[in-house]
């Protein structure tokens, strides 16, 4: 962590919703005047995609049917807390991207499925800003989490979370339920051990949570929308929260328990501008005096 440049990570799964929660940072940041530099998640994964599925049918056909980009072995996460701490250290680093279609091949001339080149960060950013998988990863071996000054989980019910990610892969990949389907069993060892353990070290959570049935998640046709959800917002350290000017703000928003506040679905984005717009002011301010 460091006062001086500062970094703030995003952290959830597949099909939780990291990349809505970026946009609402990002009109945070382009309002307030904010350089933020990024790092994508899925530039720290271990493999391509021609050698990842070249590892999942090794791993498979030794018996090993949790392998998968949850999983801490698929991914560089050593390489990732060393650059978010030499970004501490001196406002510099190194990121890539993942290409993943041939709008991103256009733009990085790389085919989809491969990584850019590594590239160092514009100089002059006033903070480093995460998204992906691993923001809060600690192991006796890593510390990614120990390295960003903000933590956000992003963290639907699980059902919703599911639901999100068939409709996504459905239509933006081309692939059948049945396939994603085995893309979350695959996935449920790394959920369990290494997903979930990270909602313990980030320092607000987002959770939302439909109010309709989503009791079969593999077959429902729509995703449940805003409306049709609460949206749950855990904090780990509530002191300086003030929760009485939030519940005032946010129309039909309650306490349910001394850390916790319960807004209605629509109400997330002016929630988290709310919330997140003070605490990204302090951190430059801070870091501009240091």
């Amino acid at each position: 962590m460091s006062k001086k440049h500062p970094i703030i990570s995003v952290t959830g799964s597949s099909g939780a919703g990291t990349t809505t929660i970026k946009n609402t940072f990002d009109q945070i940041f382009r309002r307030e005047g904010i350089k933020a530099v990024s790092i994508e998640g899925d530039a720290f994964h271990r493999f391509d995609r021609a050698a990842m599925k070249a590892e999942l049918a090794r791993r498979t056909e030794a018996g090993d049917h949790t392998f998968s980009h949850f999983s801490l072995e698929a991914n560089e996460l050593k390489k990732l807390e060393e650059v978010m701490r030499a970004y501490g250290e001196t406002g510099s680093g190194q990121t890539r991207h993942y290409v993943h279609d041939d709008r991103e091949a256009e733009k990085y001339g790389t085919p989809p499925g491969t990584f850019s080149a590594w590239a160092p960060f514009e100089d002059g950013s006033d903070l480093l800003f995460y998204e992906g998988l691993h923001g809060a990863v600690k192991t006796d071996a890593i510390d990614v989490a120990g390295q960003s000054d903000l933590k956000i989980g992003v963290v639907p019910v699980i059902n919703l979370e599911w639901i999100q990610k068939i409709h996504r892969d459905k239509a933006s990949r081309g692939y059948s339920t049945e396939a994603v389907t085995d893309v979350i069993l695959r996935r449920m060892h790394a959920y369990v051990h290494v997903i979930c353990p990270q909602f313990t070290q980030t320092d607000i959570n987002f959770q939302r949570v439909p109010v309709v049935d989503t009791s079969n998640p593999f077959i429902t046709r729509w995703i449940p929308t805003l409306d049709e959800s609460l949206i749950v917002i855990r904090f780990k350290n509530p002191r300086g929260i003030d929760f009485p000017y939030l519940t005032n703000m946010i129309q039909g928003s309650w306490m349910s328990r001394p850390n916790s506040i319960v807004i209605p679905g629509p109400k997330m984005d002016l929630a988290m501008q709310l919330i997140l717009t003070p605490i990204i002011l302090r951190m430059v301010s801070e870091s501009k005096r240091a």
